[in-house]
């Protein structure tokens, strides 16, 4: 039973992750469909370019609840149950996983950031904000939301081990999934690091 929590964890995690908010929002809020525009990309970002901002908003908190819920559950209530840190590390990478690759949606799904932004508010309330402070200066320096997700998603494992010499313990599978996650975020940002390099990336705010 000791082995079966940890694998019920990770795949409840994947299923959660799993859901594409971007698309089910836009659906209930009368929007056109995020994967038809723009990027092409199921995430807030996109969602922002319809114009809706309230959409964009509720689909950054839904998406990030995704990596955040299910991290936290274990974190807080899966010692009992043989779930420590380990699980933790499993957890946040299944949600993840779940929404770059979700099965309710034919496994085409968005980026990861936002459900990213939540697995580390997750895993340490420090480790979330300096992370998401990362990705807030560098969007509202340059406009470029791909940008920003890619400089977070490098400085998110450094906070991680810096701060096991600051204030809390490092554990190498977390330590781990955050740079899986992280080269698996940057995997998903190629073309956008292609628009950048060639300087025709869309930037924060523009229209479809």
């Amino acid at each position: 039973m000791q082995l079966l929590y940890p694998i019920l964890a990770t795949a409840a995690a994947y299923l959660v992750g799993s859901l594409a908010f971007a698309v089910i929002i836009s659906k209930v809020m009368g929007l056109a469909d995020p994967r038809t525009f723009g990027s092409r990309n199921p995430g807030a970002t996109n969602v922002l370019r319809s114009g809706s901002k309230a959409a964009a908003i509720v689909v950054l908190l839904l998406d990030a609840c995704k990596g955040l819920v299910p991290v936290l559950l274990v974190k807080l209530f899966g010692k009992p149950y043989g779930m420590q840190d380990g699980t933790m590390a499993m957890v946040g990478l299944a949600a993840f996983l779940g929404h770059l690759y979700p099965v309710y949606f034919h496994f085409k799904g968005g980026k990861g950031v936002a459900t990213f932004i939540g697995v580390v508010f997750g895993i340490h309330w420090a480790l979330g904000l300096a992370t998401g402070l990362t990705w807030l200066i560098i969007a509202f320096f340059f406009r470029y939301s791909s940008l920003a997700s890619l400089v977070a998603a490098v400085f998110a494992p450094a906070y991680y081990l810096l701060g096991n010499r600051v204030a809390w313990y490092a554990e190498t599978a977390v330590a781990l999934s955050l740079v899986a996650t992280g080269a698996l975020l940057a995997w998903r940002h190629r073309e956008n690091i292609q628009r950048l390099l060639q300087g025709s990336e869309s930037k924060l705010g523009a229209k479809k």
